[in-house]
Parts: structure tokens; sequence; C-alpha cells
């Protein structure tokens, strides 16, 4: 292993100690303090190996951190901006929340879900009256849509958090931990390509939220003069695409790829033998069917899991940090040379 930069004088992570020895920041962390049951769970080999990297990097943890840490709660917040459970949207949301659990139990933390956040104009906010956020060490944010005030504040005030999902910067560094969509609709797009697919068009909003508008991204980035088609009634959904002349369909909701191969059937147009469809993520709402549709799948447990991490390392003097993971591509029978 080589020595240490002498010239860096950027101060060693948990993270960098785990990059060092091959394990995970888990590990690295159940090491350093010596949890109980730690030594069952880790295995001799495992231990010392993370114990000499630390005497070879001269690994110290930060003074002002230890004394934190000291004082710490070993709790950390969860914050929704939509509803997890019970709702239509609990499916999607089950995997993070496994995910976040895994990790907080191996770290030694309990999870405090912060519920009392009121409603005012359909939006939740983190910051209200009675907001509870100070009982946490920090705190994992989940949601579709953030909100930026609380966002630039949460930046301002130095407070530990993470949200699951990239997030656009607001007057400072906001820790993320999202999903490449843009990379894996552009592998998606070179796919359909190579089948012979010229005329495809992306079926979504593609702007708001980040994630859609990363995913439009990749979209554009692959097409060069990408058409967008805006889901809007159903009835005349299949009516847009059939008359854009398209050969392949990228849906940004699976929820809409659904509804749309459902309108194309009744009209005896073929998926895929007529029209290809590809689906851009995991259902967000419930969108029962039994095609097996080709796109990708969103890492949602692992998501979680690096969140907690990265909200660890925070708690500990890190620095913030923004990470994206790729996506799992999925055959799926819904894509087929084109026909015309």
């Amino acid at each position: 292993m080589p020595p240490p930069d002498p010239s860096s004088h950027r101060r060693l992570t948990q993270r960098d100690i785990a990059r060092l020895a091959g394990v995970s920041q888990t590990t690295v962390s159940l090491v350093l303090n010596n949890r109980a049951g730690a030594d069952s769970r880790i295995p001799a080999e495992t231990r010392d190996r993370v114990l000499r990297v630390i005497r070879e990097t001269g690994y110290v943890a930060d003074p002002a951190a230890r004394r934190l840490a000291a004082r710490r709660n070993r709790m950390l917040g969860v914050f929704t901006y939509e509803p997890v459970f019970p709702s239509a949207t609990g499916d999607f949301y089950h995997p993070f929340l496994v995910g976040i659990e895994e990790c907080a139990e191996q770290f030694g933390c309990d999870l405090l879900l912060f519920t009392s956040a009121p409603t005012v104009d359909g939006r939740k906010r983190v910051y209200h009256q009675d907001n509870r956020l100070r009982l946490a060490d920090g705190c994992v944010l989940l949601g579709r849509e953030l909100d930026r005030e609380d966002l630039a504040r949460l930046v301002g005030e130095r407070y530990p958090f993470v949200s699951v999902g990239r997030r656009d910067d607001a007057g400072g560094t906001v820790p993320y931990v999202g999903a490449d969509y843009a990379s894996a609709v552009r592998d998606l797009v070179v796919k359909a390509r190579a089948l012979g697919h010229e005329r495809v068009a992306y079926l979504g909003h593609g702007v708001g939220a980040e994630s859609y508008a990363d995913r439009f991204r990749g979209f554009a980035d692959a097409v060069g003069h990408p058409l967008r088609l805006v889901p809007g009634e159903a009835a005349d959904m299949a009516e847009r695409v059939l008359a854009a002349g398209v050969t392949a369909v990228f849906a940004e909701e699976y929820a809409d790829a659904v509804a749309l191969a459902d309108l194309l059937g009744r009209r005896g147009v073929s998926v895929p033998g007529d029209l290809s469809i590809l689906t851009l993520g995991d259902p967000t709402r419930p969108a029962p069917t039994d095609i097996d549709f080709t796109g990708f799948l969103i890492p949602r447990r692992e998501m979680g899991r690096q969140a907690v991490e990265d909200l660890t390392e925070l708690i500990e003097g890190g620095p913030p940090v923004q990470r994206l993971l790729p996506c799992e591509l999925t055959e799926g029978v819904t894509l087929a040379p084109p026909t015309k």
C-alpha cells in the first residue's frame, strides 16, 4: 500500500481507510468504535487489515468530531417529503427504507422518523414551528422534490444531512446519493439504436424534479434532437405517439408505459412488434401489468445504505459527498427491431 501523500492537506476519513483496506465504511466504523458484538461479525483477518491501514496511514479521527461524537444521541433522522406508508407509493420507497434501516443498525444507531411536519399548500417543510431536527445527529431526506428553502437553510446551518436522490446545490454543496439516470438512459438509447431504431420519443415531463431532468438529459445527449411527448389524458396518449411516427418510446414513468401499452393493444398495435416501449425506472405508483418491460431498475436499497454511510461520515466531520450509483439494465420483452 503506498504511503499517504505528505503534500496533501486533506484529512483522511473513514471512507479513505475503507478504500485502502478494501472493506466497507461500516466495517471501519465498527472496528474504530469497538461496537459490542463486532468481534463476532468481523473476521480477525479483516479487523487486523483495518488496524494495519490505520497505523500505516497515521489516521487519527478529527478531535473536534470525536468530542462531538461523545455527545451524540446515536440517532439518525429520516424526513420524507411524501407519505411513504401507508400510501400508493409505499412499494417504491420501501427498498430505500430497508437500506437505511440495515445500515443504521450496523452503525449502532436508532432511526427517528420525523412525522410532525404539517402540509401547507400541498407542501411539507423540514423547518416549522415545532421541528425536532436537533433530536437527531443528522438526517436523511427522501422525496421526489425537496424544498429549495429547506436545502439552503440546512446547508447554511451546517446541519448534517444527506439527500436520497441528486439535488442541485442550494447556496452550497447539497450532499446526496442518487441514481445515475443520465447514463442509464443513454445506454438504453444506444441499445435501441443498435437494433435499428432511429425515430424515438421521450414520454415524460423531462423537467422539474432532478430525476426527471437527468433522465431527459441522458436521452437528449444520446439522440441529439430529442422528441418529447408530455403525458396528458390517457385517451390521447396513444394518438400522439402514433402520430409522431416513432418506432420506440422511452417512458419516464413506469405507469405511463403500462397505460400506453394497454391503449395500443386496444387499437391492435403490437408491443414490441409495431412499437417498442422502454421504461426508465421502477414504478412510483401502482401499475399492475403482466408485461416484462425492457428498461432499468433504480438501486434503491443501496442508495439508502450509502446515504446513511455518508451521513455518519458527515457527522464525524467528513466533507459533504455527492455520488451517483449505476442503474441495472433489464432485458424484458418490449424492445425489438423496428418493422417499418
